[in-house]
């Protein structure tokens, strides 16, 4: 009688303990990342009123098997569903992160690494990556070697908007190509100015400029116009103000020479000075020519250089060089080759049109000013890449997971972080890149919590008429034992 009691007693707390956990599984139905739990129970300690015996040849005896009362219930198990994936919430924010796969997020608190689904990440004012609770992520740093990859080393914290992280280097012009077409019955070649064309470039400092050019028809001997060769002449070079590079104007506005030398083609281009005006001349001459038969390109060069037996491609470009007298660190220190292989010369309706383009053929774009970040994209592979209003991208570090042998045996510490016991496998220190198990990050969605409430209602039902059939153990086994003792009048 009494141990019946106590079964019933034994019975009520592990379904105490199930209506716990369904009622905190209930409580977080839309927390971020949650993970749900589920009990087990299983039947404890017996007593044996009489031991099993054998069958017995001699005696003719059949054997019996054990007489066992059992003592009630216990939990067995409360296992955490860390396998399960949770919804998926779009939230449009680029620093939401959602797992595809397996693995965890890394945090760290100061004093250790803890692991996390919920990916709901935000910056500091250091512009640390971290989580609501201020736990940085943790991934891998920029190869200082090839800052195009991330270097698979010990986990740390992703500064993603770091002081150094909020500007791009500038970029110096390296080359440039021409492309259109020149005809030669264009009267823009007929005049004094001939036909103006310009290129913009930037310097090892990011400073932008302009370098004004002239086309004119070469003239032969007897003074004719020879149509398919014209000379290439710089006219000026002026900076993003509009104001010339080559002279500056003293306090009675007479004009100046700064000491900026230019060179296109191997001509020497030298600044004549008279009170206020000034130009650019030369004693040698920079030659396009193109074919006179088909008016295709053949060349560009100097009238001494350009050889009629040259290879083909040989004088596709020629170097247009600026620099600075009495200057160690000359900021325009890179020649830019400018090819003209892409122009052609048809007759079409007496219009001549000049493109330039920063960059080689090869679609190499080279040239840029210094940028300002103006966001932060994270792709599929977690690797992190700030954006400038130059244009450029660079990489800032890469979100790595952490995978364990047995995610279920993770121990819950509170805030959707989990840490590491004997049982779940160490964390090595390092991580992997979440496409190492065929995962992805999905940016800008959350994963929700993996609570179904279909199945926590079930439960709750069947806990419900668990824990009162307990009860009627306990009111039954009084009855009888109010019976006994009635025996007494």
């Amino acid at each position: 009688m009494m141990r019946a009691l106590y079964s019933g007693v034994s019975g009520l707390k592990v379904h105490q303990t199930k209506m716990d956990v369904i009622g905190n599984n209930i409580s977080n139905v839309n927390t971020v990342g949650f993970k749900s739990s589920n009990v087990t129970f299983a039947d404890v300690l017996y007593q044996t009123s009489s031991n099993a015996t054998g069958p017995n040849a001699e005696t003719g005896r059949a054997g019996q098997n054990a007489m066992q009362i059992g003592l009630g219930a216990g939990v067995s198990s409360i296992m955490t569903t860390i396998e399960t994936v949770g919804g998926s919430q779009r939230t449009d924010n680029p620093f939401d992160l959602m797992i595809e796969g397996d693995g965890f997020f890394v945090v760290n608190n100061g004093s250790g690494n803890y692991f996390t689904r919920a990916g709901s990440f935000t910056v500091d004012a250091n512009g640390t990556l971290c989580n609501a609770s201020g736990y940085a992520v943790m991934g891998w740093q920029v190869d200082p070697e090839n800052p195009t990859q991330t270097v698979a080393d010990t986990v740390s914290a992703l500064q993603i908007m770091s002081p150094e992280n909020q500007y791009s280097e500038p970029e110096a012009t390296e080359a440039i190509h021409f492309a259109g077409n020149i005809d030669s019955a264009d009267t823009s070649f007929d005049s004094e100015t001939g036909k103006l064309t310009s290129f913009s470039f930037y310097d090892n400092l990011g400073r932008s400029y302009t370098a004004n050019l002239r086309l004119t028809q070469v003239e032969d001997t007897d003074g004719t116009q020879i149509e398919n060769q014209y000379v290439v002449s710089v006219v000026d070079v002026l900076d993003s103000n509009g104001d010339s590079i080559l002279v500056t104007f003293d306090e009675d506005g007479e004009a100046v020479e700064t000491g900026v030398n230019v060179s296109f083609g191997g001509v020497e281009f030298e600044i004549e000075t008279d009170g206020k005006d000034y130009t650019v001349a030369s004693d040698d001459q920079l030659i396009l020519t193109f074919d006179a038969a088909t008016g295709k390109f053949k060349s560009i060069g100097s009238a001494d250089d350009v050889d009629d037996d040259a290879e083909e491609g040989e004088f596709n470009s020629v170097d247009f060089v600026v620099s600075l007298d009495a200057v160690e660190e000359n900021p325009f220190a890179e020649a830019i080759d400018v090819d003209f292989s892409k122009l052609t010369m048809y007759a079409k309706s007496g219009s001549t049109k000049i493109e330039p383009t920063k960059g080689n053929l090869e679609g190499l774009y080279t040239g840029r000013s210094a940028g300002t970040m103006k966001g932060v994209t994270v792709d599929s592979l977690g690797m992190i890449y700030g954006v400038y209003d130059n244009g450029t991208s660079k990489l800032l570090g890469q979100i790595v997971v952490a995978t364990f042998a047995n995610p279920s045996g993770l121990e819950s510490v509170g805030g959707s972080l989990f840490s590491t016991t004997q049982n779940s496998g160490e964390f090595d220190g390092i991580g992997e890149a979440i496409s190492a198990s065929g995962g992805e990050f999905k940016t800008g969605v959350l994963e929700m919590s993996n609570v179904d409430l279909s199945t926590e209602f079930t439960n709750m039902i069947t806990t419900q008429r668990g824990f009162q059939a307990n009860s009627r153990i306990i009111t039954t086994s009084d009855t009888l034992l109010e019976e006994l003792i009635n025996l007494k009048r």
